[in-house]
Parts: structure tokens; sequence; C-alpha cells
């Protein structure tokens, strides 16, 4: 497994300071005048100053035998308040004395340049206190108890304090919960024991871009963990999906059984060697297939299907990407009649497989740059449903987020980064048909192929690919806006913690999302809440519900169109912009799509237009045919105002949130 090539649990620096410590504080702490630094006693040899009684009393000046010097403050006859002393091997101590002991505030200088300030108790570092030592570029600012690091603090490792600990000490030692930045960049975070990573830690490797959640022991990666090879693109964006593995670790690497999960979408579950696959396992290709394999060294030596057929290494990763999962829909049904079921199921699938690897694929577009991992997204996946009006059936996104959550983690649900493949997709299409129309089908001999079957025919194959709401309409804006989607999903798990706190997974409603904008105080002449309410109903088609729980797409595309009212100055022609819901069809021509028909034929499938937020119109190629000059100078002309109104749009965008929704969040926490 990677590990940070600078881990500073036994480096020079530590080790020279420590010692520096012992040998100038631990073993060697002032206490004058019974002791020096040696243990020796110690005779006055002279003193110059204040007395009464017949005793030191006052400000003055003593020396002491082998060349100590002491100037301060005397009370009958002790070093008592504040004073200066300084020892014949150059250790000093100035600072608050009591009965002829360092106590109180003070501060320690010793012969390397290195020094102490804060509080001290006995002649030793006690309480809260900094050290620095110059010639190992290390500081310590924290607490202390008898001359140890030992409590809260923060150890720096060099004097761009680029390489750091912040956490517990016990007894000099890195020991409970803390974090660590490497001069790497490379950070920790979680438990420590004798200067070690241990326990339940979290390790980020910033250059090859790797992330470890999990335990620890004595360093390295040990027992259950999370290991995450975070990719990206050419625009410094993470895809949507990185390869991981979730299982056991052994001394730094995978060992024993753990589930690899491939960007591509396949996942083998089995068992580990040395970080290697070995042994006897499950892999599930990316077209769903499922295979028992053996692996010897991470290499195949056998690979069975469910039928008994003997496959291929390289079959593990290709095959049909379009099998549906549906055995959560067949124990509603007879058992008797599963196998018929599934088989009209795929039936209905490959009659209108070419219409939906277009969907699938026009979707995955949505928002992207060309060289993007070409994965739906939910938030497309939202986008998908909302368009073709599923919620209108009395159905909500995040109730279907529900149905087909699986064995997703409650975080994984509703977040918008997680990839929905064209399998899944299907699986989740059958499942939401099941729901919406089981109750109208029942006398139907096969329910689950009519359920699905009368979904893609009324709701999917009609609406699908006329893009709504106000994200995905104009392809450059949603490319530069998604870039914020990050930061605006903190913003929205916060929020939904504030509203929502017995909820484990992140839901609001559209009640709290107006909360929200109040509580922000983002509500002003221009946006009011009667308009921020027209913008949060602008899609429903039944009345307007406040209590309806929302996902991320929703709170997304409500701060866009929040941003075109708020806003407005931006514009060089406000008086265009006024319109909430546009209807200008040259500022919104989405993606064109090169496809192949099923003759295998080049066709182009058309420009996806909306007439506004509610309404969505498929405009064919042959509509309209104008002379070549006149085509020529009105295309010309649309190019010019679909990216003048597309920059307008998105400083609008960026003016909200920069100037207004983050600094009231940063404010709000």
């Amino acid at each position: 497994m990677q590990k940070s090539t600078e881990n500073g649990d036994s480096s020079s620096a530590e080790h020279f300071t420590d010692k520096s410590w012992s040998l100038a504080a631990d073993g060697a702490e002032l206490r004058f005048p019974t002791e020096d630094c040696f243990g020796v006693y110690l005779e006055i040899q002279r003193y110059e100053g204040d007395t009464r009684d017949g005793q030191f009393h006052g400000e003055g000046v003593a020396s002491y035998e082998g060349r100590h010097l002491y100037k301060g403050m005397f009370s009958k006859g002790f070093m008592e308040g504040l004073g200066v002393l300084e020892c014949a091997n150059r250790h000093k101590y100035e600072g608050e004395f009591v009965r002829n002991t360092p106590m109180g505030q003070g501060a320690f200088t010793w012969p390397d340049g290195s020094a102490y300030t804060g509080e001290v108790h006995s002649g030793k570092r006690h309480g809260t206190g900094t050290y620095t030592c110059p010639k190992q570029d290390v500081s310590y600012t924290g607490q202390w108890h008898q001359g140890k690091k030992h409590g809260k603090g923060t150890m720096f490792f060099n004097n761009e304090k680029s390489s750091w600990y912040k956490g517990d000490w016990v007894m000099n030692s890195r020991e409970g919960s803390g974090e660590r930045r490497y001069r790497s960049g490379d950070t920790y975070s979680g438990g420590w024991k004798n200067n070690t990573r241990h326990g339940e830690g979290t390790m980020i490797w910033v250059s090859p871009g790797q992330r470890y959640v999990g335990k620890w022991e004595h360093g390295v990666q040990h027992g259950l963990g999370k290991h995450i090879w975070i990719l990206k693109n050419s625009s410094g964006t993470h895809y949507f999906q990185s390869p991981h593995y979730i299982g056991n670790f052994f001394k730094g690497q995978r060992h024993g059984q753990g589930s690899f999960y491939y960007a591509g979408g396949a996942i083998y579950k089995g068992g580990w060697r040395n970080n290697m696959k070995h042994g006897q396992g499950k892999f599930t290709t990316k077209d769903g297939r499922i295979l028992e394999v053996e692996f010897v060294d991470d290499k195949v030596a056998t690979a069975r299907s469910a039928d008994g057929l003997t496959v291929s290494e390289g079959g593990l990763f290709v095959g049909d990407d379009m099998a549906v999962n549906i055995e959560y829909l067949l124990e509603k049904i007879p058992e008797r009649n599963h196998k018929t079921e599934l088989r009209h199921v795929k039936s209905v699938v490959w009659r209108h497989r070419t219409e939906l690897r277009l969907i699938y694929g026009f979707y995955c577009r949505l928002g992207r740059s060309p060289d993007d991992s070409l994965l739906m997204s939910r938030l497309q996946f939202w986008r998908l449903l909302k368009d073709c009006s599923i919620h209108a059936h009395e159905l909500t996104l995040t109730q279907i987020d529900s149905f087909i959550g699986g064995e997703a983690s409650v975080a994984e649900i509703h977040s918008p980064f997680t990839t929905v493949h064209l399998r899944e997709l299907l699986s989740c299409l059958v499942v939401v048909a099941y729901y919406i129309y089981h109750e109208d089908m029942m006398s139907q001999r096969h329910l689950l192929a009519s359920c699905f079957s009368k979904l893609l025919t009324d709701d999917i194959l009609p609406n699908a690919r006329k893009v709504k709401g106000f994200l995905f309409r104009q392809p450059e804006f949603a490319v530069e806006a998604l870039k914020y989607t990050e930061r605006c999903w903190e913003v929205f798990e916060t929020f939904c913690g504030v509203y929502m706190p017995h909820r484990d997974d992140r839901i609001m409603t559209f009640r709290h999302l107006m909360l929200m904008f109040k509580h922000l105080r983002l509500l002003d002449d221009q946006l009011t809440s009667t308009r921020l309410m027209k913008i949060i109903t602008a899609e429903r088609v039944d009345p307007p519900c406040v209590g309806l729980e929302i996902t991320f797409l929703e709170f997304f595309e409500v701060l866009v169109g929040c941003a075109e009212v708020k806003c407005l100055q931006v514009s060089e022609t406000p008086e265009e912009d006024q319109v909430l819901l546009r209807s200008d069809n040259k500022s919104t021509d989405n993606l064109p799509e090169e496809t192949d028909d099923v003759n295998g034929h080049s066709q182009l499938t058309g420009k996806v237009t909306s007439e506004n937020v509610e309404t969505g119109e498929m405009k064919g190629q042959d509509e309209h045919i104008s002379p070549p000059a006149e085509h020529e100078a009105r295309l010309h002309e649309d190019v010019h105002s679909k990216r003048k109104s597309q920059t307008h749009l998105l400083l609008q965008f960026q003016l909200f949130l920069e100037h207004h929704l983050f600094p009231a969040d940063a404010l709000y926490k």
C-alpha cells in the first residue's frame, strides 16, 4: 500500500529535540540555591542588594559557587518574585520564583539556542507553553506535564510550518487523537500510539491521489479499511466514481477478505494476499453478470458463470451492459413466475435498447466536458426523472433514491456524486414502473414487464432529452456552474443537519429551503418570498406542497433560478433578463447528439430546447430550410447570442454564490 516517505515518526529532528529537552530540562531542572544543573549543593559566595533583619530581602544580585548568577527579587532569604538565573553552563531561566524554585510564568533558554516560554512548576515546564529549537526548525506550543509534552499541543517540524502535528500527547509521545501534515502535503487524521499512526484514521496522499480510511497499527494499515484511488480529468475535477477497495488489511497490504470496485463498474469480492487477488471470490462484470472465480497471485485460475460455462479472464470486463437486477421486485410475485417475469422484462429492454442507450448517453453528457468519463451521475439521473415528470406520479426523487438504494450507505443514497450505470438505470426504471403502475396492471399476465413497458411508452420515451429546469438548459453554463457542486453540497449538508438533525441521510424539504434563505438573509426587494416560491415550484405540475422532500438537484437549480433574479445588474440588457422563466430558444439550445440508428447509419438526433423551465420541445433538423447565406448569417447570430446569454447567466450565478450565499453561510456557521 502507499505509505508516506516522510512520516516523521522517527525523524532526527524529534530525537534531537527530545534529547535536548532531557539534557537541558528533564534531568537538569533548575532548583537554586540547593542544586545546580548537576545536583551539586551550592553556596552563596557574594551578595549585593537589599536586606531586612539580616536576610536577603528586596532586589539583589547573588553569585553562587561554580559561577552561577541570580539577579532579581528576594524575600526572607529566598529567591522570590521576578528574577533571572544564569548557570555557568549557559542555561538560563527568567521569570517567577517561589522559595528558590522557578514557579509560575517564565522562560528557559539553553546553549543550543532552544527556548521555552510559558508556565513553570517546581522548575519544570508544566502547564501551557511554547518551546522552539532554531537549529532543528522545531517548535511546540501546548500543554506540558513535569517537563514532558502532555495533553493537547501543536508541533511544527520546519520553519515554513508546512509540516506539523496537532493533537494529543502523552509524556513526549504522540498518543491519542491528532492530525499530522507532512512536508509532501500528505495528511493523516486519527489515532496515535507511541508516535505512530494507530487505531482509526484517515490518510490522504496528495501526489498519487489516494485516500485510506480505516484501521492502523504501528504506522501502517492493519484491519478493516477503505482505500480510494482518486481519478481526475483534464479540467482538474474529480470523476464521479474512482476505483476503491473495502476490506481487510494486514501490515499495510490488502490481505484477507475484501471487495474492489473498478471505475468501469466491475466488482470483485473475495480473497486477497499480499495486495493481490488470491483465492475464491465473486466477480460482477460491468454488465451485471456474476461469476464464480478463483485467483492465484492476481491471475484468474478459473471463472464460471451461473450456467456453469467457463469464462476467459478478458471476458470478466466485457459483455452486455443492459442486464437488469430486479430480485427485490421478484419477491413480490409468486416464485413460479420469476423466470417468466424476468424474461419478459428483458424482452422489453431489448425491444427499446436503441432508444434507451441514446437516452443514457445524452444525460451522461449533460454538464460535462468532452473528456469526462461517460458514466451517469445521480445528478443527471435526477434530471432525467424530472424531465419525464416521474415526480408527477406522487413519487419524490428522494423516495425513488430509497427504492433503489440497495446496499449503498446512507451517505451515498442521496449524494449527487454517485454513479448510475446503464444497467442500474434500467433496473431503477423497472422498480419505479412497478410502484407507479402495479395497481393499474394487476390484470396483466406479466406484471413487471407490463408496468415497465407502460412507463417507457407513456413517460420516458416521449419526454426524455427535452431538458427542463434551470441548470442544464445551457450546456456551457452547466459545465462551469457544476464546478461549484462540492461547495454547494457542503451548504446543503449543513442545513439538512440543522433542520432534520434526527435523519442520518441528507434530506430537506422545500419549507426548509425557504427557511434557509430567510436565516441567511438572502431575501430582499428583488428576491422576495413570493418570487422564491415561484422558482421552487417552477416544475411542479400539481399544487405546491412545501413539505415535500427534495434532492440536491432541486436545491441547486433553485440557487441558479435565484441568481437570475437577485443579480440582474450583471447583465448588459437587464430588461431582457427580468423574465424569470425564459422563452429565448436561441439561448437554450442543448447538446446535439451523434448516434447510430438501428441500421447502423449515422444520424443527428436533433437539438433539445426548453421553451421555458416547464416544457421542452424537440426541433427537427429539416423543420425549415433557409437559403445558404441567410442560414449562415442566422447561425452566426444565434451562436453569438447564446454565448452572450450564457456568459451573463454564469456571472449572475457566480456573483450570487461568491457575494451572497457563501459569505452568509460562513457567517451563519
